[in-house]
């Protein structure tokens, strides 16, 4: 099943680009006799939001996708734990999956900032994408997660932009702007622009 899983939400990662770690996943015969897997997820975006409109076709793309032999269980808005706890929850089995950002788990190693968006680290996402894909990305990633809790890391969040009333030609325009963005944000940092979490 996890392959399956694995398989159908590559396949629905562009149209979610949400990240996702999964652990072990209960599951039930149904009355056709095939197994129907039941998932609780977390992730930190709000119905409202686009992101959120996402994680539910993301959700109802599974669903379909599999049969309905995936059924999750979304957990919208951090609903159950606080966002940088999802993936403890996930790990220890409160939840299954955890759907919010790598950056949150950077103070248990600096290398989750390679499992969300590099804002900066690259010239365009798809850079990002070939590493993930043809640079041994999505390998690194896996032992990373599996190394720290036992869980696989599975669909790529995405790019993110970097939003801002003023035009920026290049980097040294950065000098004095003010920008918000994850604490542990070690390649933004790197700027002169001043970060706030």
């Amino acid at each position: 099943m996890l392959k399956k899983l694995k398989n159908l939400m590559m396949a629905g990662a562009g149209v979610a680009a949400l990240g996702l770690a999964v652990v072990a996943m209960p599951s039930d015969a149904s009355a056709d006799g095939h197994a129907k897997t039941k998932l609780r997820i977390q992730t930190h975006f709000s119905t409202e939001t686009l992101s959120g409109q996402m994680a539910q076709e993301f959700i109802d793309d599974v669903t379909a996708m599999s049969n309905g032999e995936i059924e999750i269980e979304m957990f919208f808005a951090s609903s159950v734990v606080k966002s940088a706890e999802t993936f403890d929850a996930a790990a220890t089995g409160i939840l299954d999956c955890d759907m919010t950002g790598g950056a949150y788990q950077t103070g248990k190693n600096p290398a989750f900032q390679f499992a969300g968006d590099l804002t900066g680290g690259y010239q365009n996402p798809y850079q990002q994408y070939a590493w993930l894909l043809h640079g041994g990305g999505y390998d690194r990633l896996n032992e990373l997660y599996m190394q720290q809790h036992g869980v696989y890391w599975l669909v790529d969040p995405g790019p993110e932009s970097l939003s801002s009333t003023k035009s920026f030609t290049g980097v040294a325009d950065l000098k004095g702007w003010k920008s918000v963005a994850p604490a542990s944000s070690q390649i933004s940092s790197r700027s002169s622009a001043r970060l706030q979490s």
